[in-house]
């Protein structure tokens, strides 16, 4: 495998208010980590807004959708976001793309557009894809560079696609998800990926830090708590900071996995965990 350092990202949603977003997004940037991404929800604040403000909060903060919906915005349209989102941020945007999500159809209904078939929504991630490397003559293209582009995959021909096209493959599994269950995702990107494997990136999320999952975060992601605690899961790392870098490091080592997000409401836990491994 190729040279793959860890770096890792904060994945939030929510503030009180404007204040509290950019203290925030200051606050991962103190603890290390490279990132601050948010989703693309009609439940929360529009990805542009946000994270541009974050972007204006940092000096050196990464910032990034995770992911942005291609079904909910014409491809072109996403390319002058992207475009003008590494104008805004100095080049510190990264472009996170997605066919949707659970509940995704909610969100094209309320904004007047077509949800399309899965088929037809992975065209348009491919078409979103070239529009963002290719932009049309006379859209704005900002600095001129495209910005990084993340590719959020769980089923074959996404992963074939995103290990074809994007700079990151994020895998966008099930939370109860083990280490040889994401193995045959690697697979499969590996296969599809061919010689650029070892010029790829790859990503999980780290949903709970900790002994005990919480209710709350049970219910969110549709688990049993008792059993997600027991279990070997992906999104879950328990122990201590060393052995929960361990863990990181042996999928890295084994997997390829570089890349790792974790749940804002354990941005202070996991932060140990970061100084140990960012970087390295």
């Amino acid at each position: 495998m190729g040279d793959r350092r860890f770096r890792f990202a904060v994945m939030t949603a929510w503030a009180r208010d404007g204040a509290g977003w950019a203290a925030q997004a200051r606050r991962a940037e103190e603890l290390g980590y490279a990132t601050l991404l948010t989703p693309d929800t009609s439940g929360t604040a529009m990805p542009a807004a946000s994270l541009a403000a974050a972007a204006g909060a940092t000096t050196t903060l990464r910032v990034g959708t995770f992911v942005l919906s291609a079904a909910t915005r014409p491809p072109n349209m996403i390319a002058w976001e992207a475009a003008s989102m590494a104008f805004a941020t100095g080049d510190r945007f990264e472009l996170g793309i997605g066919a949707g999500r659970p509940g995704g159809e909610d969100d094209a209904a309320l904004f007047g557009v077509a949800y399309g078939s899965g088929a037809e929504r992975l065209a348009r991630v491919e078409q979103v894809l070239d529009a963002v490397a290719r932009p049309p003559e006379g859209l704005f293209a900002g600095t001129g560079r495209p910005p990084r582009v993340l590719v959020a995959a769980s089923r074959p021909r996404m992963l074939e696609l995103a290990a074809r096209r994007a700079d990151t493959v994020a895998f966008g599994v099930p939370p109860m998800t083990d280490d040889a269950k994401l193995a045959e995702y690697v697979r499969i990107v590996r296969t599809a990926a061919g010689q650029r494997f070892d010029d790829l990136e790859l990503c999980t999320q780290v949903h709970v830090v900790g002994d005990e999952v919480p209710e709350w975060l049970s219910r969110q992601m549709e688990v049993d708590a008792a059993a997600m605690a027991k279990s070997g899961a992906i999104a879950k790392l328990s122990g201590t900071p060393r052995e929960m870098a361990d863990t990181l490091a042996r999928r890295r080592d084994e997997l390829g996995v570089s890349y790792v997000s974790v749940s804002s409401a354990f941005v202070e836990e996991f932060a140990p965990v970061v100084e140990l491994l960012a970087g390295r």
